[in-house]
């Protein structure tokens, strides 16, 4: 049996609900998806109900870990037309002997619990997101422990407003010039020969000075491949916020290498988000570091600064580009910065090891691992940072 009209009647409107439950779950799906998915429904028909999900499928998702929330929301809606009424039952008592629910991601049972908490509402209308963030001190340490691709919908945005007054101190070093202070190293010619003037020759107490310390300068380079997504985000907003005192230059790298410095320039989080959105044309796309780095190098030499500027490669390393290019292009970065610092989430995994080939690379050049897949480690970065200039070389696993 082949669909009539896809674009009209109630089969349209479940599509639709169901593209704007995907949407809820963090899927991105816009307008022009869920008209796709009704094109893609009015080429295959409904005969078939796994001919319908692997249409669905092939439009509507773009990203392996968004695979999960699509099989259980498609389960949920094309199972069964009553979903308001399934879910509202279990949200119920059940007697012992009821089998339980079907077990699904955090994404995609947040998403059904919303529909399910206003049966008046049909499944294609959109409904916003109770978000309560007054949750437990358990809740805040399940969730400072909880991995950033795990996360609901909700938890995710609870996520980057606990980031945002996370600490993080950027290490500081002596610079060439002196402050007065108490005790130092040599004395404060200057101040001495003042006093000297004023005493008539004499004077009481030796002042001193010592350098002034000044933080290290930053050069920030973000994955934004499909893998990345969701911690490329959580790292955008957290380093806006926590480096906001140090000199910095930030670039997004997919396919290709796009300058983030206008964007950062925002006060406001938020709209630096939406400004990043708005200029990576790649976002979700491949990884080509080494092009991206060569990139780098003629166009934006005065990113890196006197080969002081601290480099963090946010990054899974899993690179499709030319592996003697981005052998090349990661030597020349190593030698003209102080410290490479490769910020990994596949650290998660204790038995990770860079069995990829761009991700060799990476661990061969870099000073220090560290892993930055939940708020934890976010948190221990400026200590990580801090070993490191002090001469540390160093791994951390999550």
């Amino acid at each position: 049996m082949l669909l009539g009209d896809a674009a009209s009647g109630k089969l349209a409107a479940n599509i639709t609900g169901f593209c704007r439950a995907l949407r809820r779950a963090g899927l991105p799906v816009d307008s022009a998806r869920i008209r796709l998915a009704q094109q893609a429904a009015l080429a295959v028909g409904v005969g078939t109900r796994a001919d319908l999900r692997a249409a669905l499928e092939c439009v509507l998702v773009s990203r392996y870990e968004d695979r999960a929330s699509f099989a259980d929301l498609f389960a949920a809606f094309f199972r069964d037309p009553e979903l308001t009424r399934q879910l509202l039952n279990q949200l119920l008592p059940r007697a012992p002997e009821a089998a339980p629910p079907p077990k699904r991601s955090a994404r995609a049972q947040e998403a059904l619990l919303a529909l399910g908490k206003r049966p008046d509402v049909a499944p294609s209308a959109e409904s916003s997101i109770d978000f309560d963030a007054a949750m437990s001190a358990s809740d805040i340490q399940r969730l400072r422990h909880a991995d950033f691709a795990s996360l609901s919908a909700s938890e995710f945005r609870l996520i980057e407003q606990l980031l945002r007054r996370v600490p993080f101190a950027v290490p500081r070093l002596p610079s060439r010039r002196y402050r007065p202070a108490a005790s130092g190293a040599r004395p404060h010619w200057g101040r001495l020969l003042r006093e000297s003037a004023r005493g008539e020759g004499e004077f009481g107490v030796l002042p001193r000075e010592r350098p002034r310390l000044k933080p290290l300068p930053l050069l920030v380079l973000v994955d934004v491949s499909g893998s990345m997504e969701r911690y490329a985000r959580v790292l955008l907003a957290f380093l806006h916020r926590a480096t906001r005192a140090s000199p910095r230059a930030v670039f997004a790298f997919g396919v290709g290498l796009t300058d983030l410095r206008l964007a950062f320039r925002e006060e406001d989080t938020d709209r630096m988000l939406a400004q990043c959105n708005r200029l990576i044309p790649d976002f979700a796309g491949g990884t080509r570091l080494g092009e991206s780095l060569a990139a780098l190098r003629c166009r934006h030499p005065e990113a890196l600064i006197g080969r002081r500027s601290m480099v963090l490669l946010v990054s899974d390393g899993l690179d499709t580009g030319d592996t003697v290019t981005l052998e090349r292009e990661i030597g020349w970065l190593r030698r003209q910065s102080r410290h490479l610092v490769w910020l990994n989430p596949l650290l998660r995994y204790a038995a990770y090891t860079p069995s990829a080939a761009g991700a060799r690379v990476l661990a061969q050049h870099a000073d220090s691992t560290l892993a930055v897949h939940d708020l934890w480690h976010l948190e221990r970065m400026a200590e990580s940072l801090a070993r490191l200039v002090g001469g540390c070389r160093s791994v951390e696993r999550g």
